[in-house]
């Protein structure tokens, strides 16, 4: 069977940035003026008041204290809640092109590729800007890459999807060079306006290149030695955004066509779901659990993560054993898990072991397990 590898990773990341501080004062100065415009309704029952957020009650939440996005002057104005992205004629760039671009550079410098050298090009991420046509050959056309192109969504789990797509597309030999990029701005399907919510999402961009093991020239390199994808049909993680819209007379205000979820069933059914699947993957594979070095997991929320991680160990990880970047990225869908991978890899020895999960709106859930190379 032929051997695949991951040879570069690249991330993107926007050059501004919101804290929860920020994000506490325009978000309350949001409520404060939405109660006192309700009032009397507020009082007559007719509507409920907004309940103010804080930092301890995000960070207790989720883990998070900052998140990068690519407009925080909208999202930061009480009269607006939302970023302001500049709309682009069709001859510009797309913005998802242009964050995938300047991943992608940073994952072929890594990998020792040039565009020539890259025979297809992915891009999985939870959101598209557009229907077609495909962003994916917006990159391969924008890169000069030869070969083809195509887009891919499983929400938060697109990125290890798109390995096990790539990798199966290598192993067949209708490419030898792939390259996957997640451009991820989540904070344009956020409600700013949610208390439950208004701090989980942040914007940025990853890339990927996966190749032959025979072709690569990298110094840090990881082999796939197995993906494993399930899929399990939920409404607890949804965006009903889409093409027809229009043809059910939807709003652009409606709150379901922007991030929804509920976040205590979201927890108690995806965390053993997630936990069952490395497991059965690794005992698949006849990989023990005390092999493995370092877990990659999707960047959602740290509480989910110290469970799985938990359960997958048999005992709590260290912290060198399964790192967070929630702190600093907030939840960057797709891109979490590869943000983590990519920051936190180059210490790991020849010969070890890890794995690398995302889990999702599906529920979608995919492992890979990487073994590193010298």
């Amino acid at each position: 069977m032929e051997r695949i590898v991951i040879s570069g990773t690249g991330v993107f990341t926007p050059e501004e940035s919101i804290t929860n501080k920020e994000l506490v004062e325009a978000y309350n100065k949001y409520a404060e003026n939405y109660n006192l415009t309700n009032k009397n309704k507020i009082e007559h029952g007719e509507k409920v008041a907004l309940e103010l957020s804080n930092e301890e009650f995000i960070f207790n939440a989720s883990g998070i204290k900052n998140r990068y996005v690519m407009d925080k002057k909208g999202i930061l104005d009480p009269e607006i809640m939302h970023p302001i992205l500049e709309k682009r004629s069709n001859d510009q760039p797309s913005i998802l092109a242009e964050m995938s671009i300047k991943a992608a550079r940073k994952a072929l410098d890594k990998a020792g590729k040039n565009p020539k050298d890259v025979d297809a090009v992915i891009t999985a991420c939870s959101n598209l800007e557009r229907a077609y046509p495909a962003i994916s050959i917006e990159v391969q056309e924008l890169l000069g890459i030869k070969g083809f192109a195509f887009d891919m969504n499983v929400a938060c789990s697109s990125a290890t999807f798109a390995i096990q797509a790539a990798a199966d597309m290598i192993r067949s030999g209708s490419a030898k060079t792939i390259l996957i990029v997640d451009p991820e701005i989540c904070s344009g399907h956020l409600d700013f306006k949610d208390r439950d919510c208004h701090f989980i999402f942040g914007d940025v961009c990853t890339a990927m290149i996966l190749e032959r093991k025979d072709l690569s020239q990298s110094n840090n390199c990881f082999e796939i030695l197995s993906t494993k994808c399930i899929t399990q049909f939920s409404n607890n993680i949804r965006n009903n955004f889409g093409f027809l819209n229009n043809a059910k007379k939807s709003s652009p205000l409606d709150r379901d066509l922007l991030f929804m979820q509920q976040g205590r069933k979201v927890f108690k059914e995806v965390v053993p779901m997630v936990s069952q699947l490395i497991i059965d993957h690794l005992s698949d594979e006849k990989i023990k659990t005390n092999e493995i070095k370092r877990l990659w997991l999707h960047q959602a929320n740290k509480s989910m993560n110290d469970f799985i991680g938990k359960k997958v160990l048999g005992r709590v990880p260290e912290n060198h054993e399964q790192p967070n970047i929630l702190q600093d990225y907030a939840n960057t869908s797709s891109a979490g898990s590869i943000i983590a991978f990519s920051l936190f890899s180059d210490d790991m020895s020849n010969d070890d072991i890890g794995v690398l999960c995302s889990f999702g709106a599906g529920y979608s859930a995919g492992s890979v397990i990487l073994k590193k190379l010298s």
